[in-house]
């Protein structure tokens, strides 16, 4: 088959079944173009975008400035390794560390390398400056966490299905309650090896949990108390998702290490980074850790046009005031129907929770429906569907959309 051979959605599918490892379950849709908030499948059906790729596409599919920085680049230098320098990393490590406040950036490619990247700078750091004995750092972390899927993410998370069969699994962490101040406090008074606390401001894969007004900010305040690096996972909730442009902002919370991925390049190539001030990321020597494609002369273009457009475009705001509207709107419906017992989030970081068990196909048959009513979005453990679409919608298409959902939700009344 040739690449420029048109394909049928049948056939992009079987393909997929026949040659790839089964190691996704996606709506039954094989889109091959994108535009702002739009997306197109190969026989010409447009749909609305509600998960932006896992909030990859904040900025909207193919936005031109980020397009254009990507083949500009493309056509002068792709990659050097860091076995060279580049005349784009340090332009790119200081608009962004400019940006979100710190003093040192250590580039990655994906969201999961980044936070494995955060675990051994935290590690290092507890050793070298903290002084706990070497092999005993121990990093607290939360149940239902979502930080990636590689052996050591694995090795803390409850996901059954993420674990399972992939064991051994690696040491070093303690699991309390997300949102819960008092288990975070025991933790840390029980025991003098702690060395960081890994956290998302929200939890994301979790269905969308938004903890207590103050939580962050008392969880900060903790882990200052024990010398403890507070570690913020903004891969997903980070770049404008939350109506500012990072969601531990909403506390004025300044993380010791942060995370960023995904909508650090708009979705357009794979960019993760981690940021820390001098006195950590000082702990980092040549050969300690690296990447071939970390901090390559695109990525680093890429995602300083990226991090541009949230800022010309007022991405945050936008997210921010939609965000607001698309909950009220929902509020009004859920109040009184029986398939819904509520909407949550901040921003356009939003979920919905539907009136039947994890086990049901309900939210999964909802998603096909809504598919097939031109949005398309994503059940997230069982009964919950999140929505997240790129953040350059205006109130138009979201007062579109929420019709969308409404009318659909409605084809499920009980």
């Amino acid at each position: 088959m040739s690449v420029l051979e048109t394909i049928t959605s049948e056939n992009a599918i079987a393909l997929e079944d026949k040659h790839g490892a089964h190691n996704y379950h996606p709506l039954p849709v094989v889109l091959n173009r994108g535009e702002g908030v739009y997306v197109w499948d190969v026989e010409g059906k447009k749909y609305y975008d509600f998960l932006s790729a896992y909030s990859a596409v904040n900025q909207g599919h193919c936005h031109p400035k980020i397009v254009k920085a990507m083949t500009d680049q493309a056509q002068t230098l792709t990659l050097t390794s860091r076995a060279f320098y580049n005349d784009m990393l340090g332009k790119y490590e200081k608009y962004a560390t400019e940006t979100f406040k710190f003093d040192k950036l250590l580039p990655m490619n994906t969201g999961a390398e980044a936070v494995e990247t955060a675990l051994k700078l935290c590690r290092k750091w507890a050793y070298e400056k903290k002084g706990i004995d070497e092999n005993e750092a121990q990093i607290i972390v939360c149940e239902n966490n979502f930080h990636g899927r590689t052996t050591t993410i694995i090795s803390f998370s409850n996901d059954p299905v993420a674990r399972k069969n992939f064991g051994p699994y690696t040491a070093g962490f303690i699991k309390i309650e997300y949102n819960n101040l008092k288990a975070l406090t025991e933790a840390l008074e029980q025991n003098s090896n702690i060395a960081g606390f890994l956290v998302e401001p929200i939890q994301g894969e979790a269905g969308v949990y938004v903890p207590s007004e103050g939580y962050l900010r008392e969880a900060k305040a903790l882990c200052e108390k024990h010398n403890v690096l507070f570690i913020a996972d903004e891969v997903q909730t980070g770049i404008a998702r939350t109506g500012k442009m990072l969601a531990v902002d909403h506390e004025n919370v300044k993380p010791d290490i942060l995370i960023l991925g995904k909508a650090l390049s708009g979705g357009a190539y794979p960019v993760s980074a981690v940021l820390a001030d001098d006195n950590i990321m000082g702990v980092i020597k040549p050969g300690n850790h690296g990447s071939t494609f970390g901090g390559n002369p695109i990525a680093a273009a890429v995602a300083m046009a990226a991090l541009e457009v949230v800022k010309n475009e007022g991405l945050a705001e936008n997210a921010e005031t939609l965000g607001v509207l698309f909950r009220a709107e929902l509020n009004k419906f859920i109040e009184g129907c029986n398939i819904v017992n509520g909407v949550r989030g901040k921003g356009l970081l939003n979920a919905i929770l539907i009136n039947d068990t994890e086990e049901s196909s309900t939210a999964w048959d909802i998603c096909m429906a809504l598919k097939e009513n031109g949005l398309l979005a994503k059940p997230t453990h069982g009964n919950i569907i999140r929505f997240a679409p790129p953040l350059v919608m205006n109130k138009e298409q979201l007062l579109d959309c929420v019709e969308i959902i409404i009318t659909t939700l409605k084809q499920f009344e009980k």
